[in-house]
């Protein structure tokens, strides 16, 4: 049976000419040397976020690990969405590593609010935490009704930042799909980089790469971030066979997310008042899609095993919200498998 898989963006594998590319990468030793693909990949995403100094890690999870490393000592508090990548689905990361704790907050469009960060900021005293770090998302993944792949609009980012620098406090931007977020605005991945001292950035997500992430900040960030690197296990060796999949991925497959956009807009047209479920298209910014399932006889896990039955996977993203990703490896016609998938149950 044809399987068509939405669960996520990261199921793409690499495309015959990603591969070659891969296999022709000239490679060194990263740790010893340096390796020139490594070198040339870093200094390219640096370029793009208008950064200093980028460094090219595993994936998404140890780049923002690393950014709390370089940014907070145990016993700092955080400023972070309730529902942000970070805090959420990072296996408690910033309390098992770096003995950080989280103050979360609540914008289910990702959309921090300005005067709630200034009023949660602990004032000076041996009695409190130091708020070390405020923490935001671009694109906005979340899990509510408003979430789903939202672009968090530049005044937004640029309010928090106001208020992060009167206290003094850095901002890291977890951009795991900034690229999206790119293609969906017109913004360039650079002005919005300008509003966070770290950024993260996925190559594995839409981009296609099999493996992969880039933290970026300045040359001082980067310095600091070489021994949190260490300890997390991030060092690798010939790593340019990976960083060629990720300059291929930068180089070809950033135009076409917006052929993932208007996808993820079909799947929603495909979903919405089906069954009970709320998905309106025209709320559908990248290629993210929540289905909300609030008046459907069936919750997220049953829907989920029901498609999966009929040659369809969706991830459950909380007990009545099931999440679609569109990517380079779905097309229309798995578009109008779902359909008609939903049309048997």
């Amino acid at each position: 049976m044809k399987i068509s898989d939405f669960r996520s963006d990261t199921v793409t594998k690499p495309s015959p000419a990603m591969r070659k590319a891969m296999a022709e990468a000239e490679v060194g030793d990263d740790v010893l040397d340096g390796d020139p693909t490594v070198r040339k990949l870093e200094e390219k995403v640096a370029a793009l976020l208008g950064k200093e100094a980028a460094m090219f890690v595993p994936s998404g999870t140890m780049g923002n690990q690393i950014a709390l490393g370089v940014w907070t000592r145990p016993g700092d508090e955080i400023v972070i969405e309730r529902s942000g990548h970070m805090v959420a689905w990072e296996a408690g990361a910033p309390g098992g590593l770096h003995g950080v704790q989280t103050l979360t907050l609540h914008a289910e469009s990702g959309q921090l609010d300005p005067d709630e960060i200034r009023s949660v900021i602990r004032i000076r005293s041996t009695h409190c935490p130091r708020t070390a770090l405020v923490c935001v998302e671009q694109s906005f993944m979340g899990s509510g009704h408003a979430a789903g792949g939202r672009v968090v609009p530049e005044r937004a980012l640029a309010a928090v930042r106001r208020v992060a620098q009167e206290a003094g406090i850095p901002v890291h931007m977890d951009g795991a799909r900034l690229w999206n977020a790119v293609v969906a605005s017109g913004v360039p991945a650079a002005s919005w980089a300008a509003h966070a001292d770290s950024v993260s950035v996925c190559l594995s997500k839409g981009l296609g790469a099999p493996v992969g992430s880039v933290v970026a900040g300045s040359e001082e960030f980067r310095e600091r971030a070489m021994p949190v690197r260490k300890r997390l296990g991030g060092w690798m060796r010939q790593a340019g066979i990976l960083a060629a999949a990720g300059l291929f991925a930068l180089e070809r497959n950033v135009e076409r997310l917006a052929e993932d956009h208007a996808l993820a807009r079909a799947v929603a047209r495909a979903l919405h008042g089906k069954h009970g479920i709320e998905c309106p298209p025209e709320e559908i910014e990248t290629n993210i899609v929540y289905a909300h399932l609030e008046r459907s006889r069936y919750d997220a896990e049953a829907l989920s095993a029901a498609l999966a039955e009929q040659g369809v996977l969706a991830m459950a993203q909380a007990p009545r919200s099931l999440r679609f990703v569109t990517h380079l490896d779905v097309g229309p016609e798995d578009v109008e498998r779902l359909a008609q998938a939903l049309g048997r149950l």
